[in-house]
């Protein structure tokens, strides 16, 4: 026992005396080894069809996945602009032998995951469910259904997911940078429309399928608890029968860069923030000998919370919640791209302080501490991933696909902590441009252009779909005052007379939000009572009623009563047409100023009401008509820009009213629908109670 005492008295006295030593806390702690790792090369071979099988042993769990891909490069679809990811996702619609929901009972009888795409599939099973798994994966690939009643569905969901996203900036911004940069004709900056999805057939797909998927060009990747034999025998009992020629892999046509720095902006008027995209092409093929050395300067520039443009952008001025950059990998010709979504009052500030953080990196205004943390990050994020098996069989499927050398990932650390300050430096000044950059701003034009003018770099106009737009100066009548716009507005839709005839107006709302459809009711009653009720397979999603002195809303069961400044905006409407009572007291209305409305002349007014909120109103110069409504709505304790477009006005006895409105809020656009009108008919009081 005393001698247990005293090991354990000097164990306690040594590390008293270690505790004791002097710890200079100015300095960061040195970063220790790098971890090393270890990669063993997965077993390969090829079936007499051309297809390549990776397998990767690892029996610590009974559980075994397969996945397959195509190897075909850069495609231009051209006209058939969509066909390819419409042709994946009838691969998951049932097959010749099962339809889609046997298929998916079985699936989900074994507790498995079975899911196709458009270049192969994916399968995870527990190993006693995986052969059967894996068959019905091959099913699915090799002898897919192809039923027009389902390509239709599909079809139609595709359409209305592109209808949803016309007017969000998001969405244009993440279709026309790339069709900007690489050309609207190119693989990699065509983009898939309306126009180009109707005109699809089931035959296009059919083609599509034959075309692009061929066993010659597929890597098929086995990870978990099989053996190489086992892997063997399955792989040829599920595609050891498919046949087709290896496909031809399209090379790489570079694409220019503007010979001078420009911005390139794209008017979306109901935007509340602008996208921001700064970039170039580049080249940054895997083995790339700057490769290293690029991903770090990009982490460094942009790569996460700690990143110069993060720290700049947002902790320092706090135009985004965040700004990155992202730098691409690629045996074709890729992009470099720093950016962020910021308010439209702030655009051209943001725009300069992105470009001030480049001309930083290529000025080597780095510092060995912004160097240590990047790489330490990559250490982390390299060791973590190789934890999981699926990483030996991704990089294996890396190094096949780029032709790179088989110790590449072996020795990817080694590099990566051999870069230095002057790297940095230099592939800063070879791969972020601020020369003849590309600038696209997708916003709301008659905001941020004048600013972005005056960063003295030229501006060109586009459409949302790339095409350039000549700039036109809008004509006005100068003669024009904002209440004779209200009077050509009121005449527009049926005159004094006939408005004054209506005392109640209802209408079935058709409402769609990020592809799902909803249905609800419109209904208003002289002077000013209101009822909004949208639901979902007969639940309340939404409700909302007025009843001219309160008012109440509901939301997934959840009712609320109207504050007093929701109520004191909704006594702002004197009637069912407010604007007959704007001439009337506590009103004004600004001069009337000509913009642009989807590419409609239109008479700008803003319309201050009694409660003190505005509405920013457009008109059009050639009808009259009302064809935008901006304004603030609280939520979530916070003011928020809305912005509400009309359209298709309907004649309904004597009165025109808008067939469709469509609602943008932070971004997100609600399409709706307006049918079945009725004019003095179908409304009750209790409908406000």
């Amino acid at each position: 026992m005393k001698k247990i005492f005293t090991a354990l008295t000097t164990a306690l006295l040594l590390a008293a005396t270690v505790f004791a030593q002097p710890i200079d806390r100015s300095k960061k702690p040195k970063a220790g080894p790098p971890p090393a790792i270890k990669i063993a090369d997965p077993a390969q071979f090829k079936l007499s069809n051309g297809m390549t099988i990776l397998v990767v042993e690892d029996h610590k769990l009974p559980r075994v996945t397969a996945s397959l891909i195509t190897d075909r490069g850069d495609i231009v679809e051209g006209e058939k602009a969509g066909v390819i990811g419409l042709m994946g996702s009838m691969l998951n619609e049932g097959t010749e032998h099962l339809s889609k929901e046997a298929f998916d009972e079985k699936v989900d009888m074994m507790g498995a995951t079975v899911s196709l795409n458009s270049g192969g599939g994916y399968v995870a099973a527990l190993t006693r469910y995986f052969e059967p798994s894996l068959m019905l994966m091959a099913d699915a690939l090799l002898h897919p259904a192809f039923e027009n009643e389902n390509f239709e569905k599909l079809k139609s969901q595709e359409i209305t997911g592109l209808k949803s996203q016309e007017k969000s900036a998001k969405a244009i911004s993440a279709r026309v940078v790339n069709a900007l940069y690489y050309g609207p004709t190119t693989a990699r900056g065509e983009f898939q429309t309306i126009k180009s999805t109707e005109a699809l057939t089931i035959d296009d797909v059919k083609a599509a399928y034959r075309k692009y998927l061929s066993p010659a060009s597929s890597i098929l990747t086995f990870v978990g608890d099989i053996t190489v034999e086992q892997a063997k025998a399955l792989a040829t009992k599920a595609f050891g029968k498919w046949t087709g020629e290896k496909l031809t892999i399209a090379k790489n046509v570079p694409v220019a860069n503007p010979g001078v720095t420009e911005i390139d902006l794209i008017d979306v008027p109901n935007a509340v923030q602008s996208e921001i995209t700064v970039g170039n092409l580049i080249s940054n093929p895997y083995s790339n000998p700057d490769y290293h050395a690029l991903i770090l300067a990009n982490h460094i520039l942009g790569g996460g919370a700690e990143s110069k443009l993060f720290m700049n952008l947002r902790e320092k001025h706090g135009f985004t919640y965040g700004s990155y950059s992202n730098v691409g990998s690629d045996r074709y010709q890729t992009t470099f791209k720093a950016g962020a979504s910021v308010r439209n009052e702030k655009v051209d500030s943001a725009v300069a302080e992105i470009i001030t953080e480049l001309d930083n990196m290529r000025n080597g205004n780095i510092t060995e501490e912004e160097l240590a943390t990047s790489k330490a990050v990559y250490n982390g994020i390299f060791a973590m991933r190789m934890e999981n098996p699926q990483t030996a069989a991704s990089y294996a499927t890396t190094i096949l696909i780029n032709n790179l050398p088989k110790d590449y990932y072996r020795t990817y650390l080694q590099k990566i902590n051999a870069v230095t300050v002057a790297d940095i430096k230099r592939v800063a000044q070879k791969y972020f441009n601020t020369a003849d950059t590309r600038i696209v701003v997708v916003g709301k034009a008659s905001v941020v252009k004048p600013g972005l003018e005056r960063l003295g770099y030229p501006v060109k106009l586009y459409d949302a779909f790339a095409e350039p737009v000549k700039a036109t100066a809008p004509t006005a009548d100068p003669d024009m005052t904002a209440q004779k716009v209200i009077d050509n507005y009121i005449n527009a839709i049926g005159g004094k007379e006939a408005l004054s005839k209506v005392k109640s107006i209802s209408a079935d709302v058709t409402m769609n939000v990020s592809g799902q459809s909803l249905s609800g009711v419109f209904k208003k009653a002289a002077p000013n009572k209101v009822l909004m009720h949208i639901s979902m397979q007969g639940m309340t999603v939404m409700k909302m009623v007025y009843d001219g002195n309160k008012g109440y809303q509901e939301q997934m069961g959840q009712k609320k009563e109207m504050d007093a400044e929701t109520v004191a905006s909704y006594a702002d409407n004197k009637g069912i047409f407010e604007q007959q009572f704007y001439s009337g007291e506590g009103f004004k209305l600004s001069a009337p100023v000509v913009e642009k409305v989807n590419g409609e002349d239109a008479y700008k007014i803003v319309v201050t009401k009694p409660s003190g909120k505005t509405s920013t109103e457009y008109y059009s110069a050639k009808t009259g008509l009302l064809l935008r409504e901006e304004s603030k709505i609280k939520a979530a304790g916070q003011e928020i820009e809305q912005a509400m477009d009309f359209g298709n006005y309907t004649t309904v006895n004597g009165v025109k009213l808008p067939g469709s409105m469509s609602q943008s809020v932070m971004g997100q656009a609600f399409e709706m629908t307006m049918s079945n009108y009725k004019v003095n008919e179908g409304v009750s009081d209790d409908d406000f109670k």
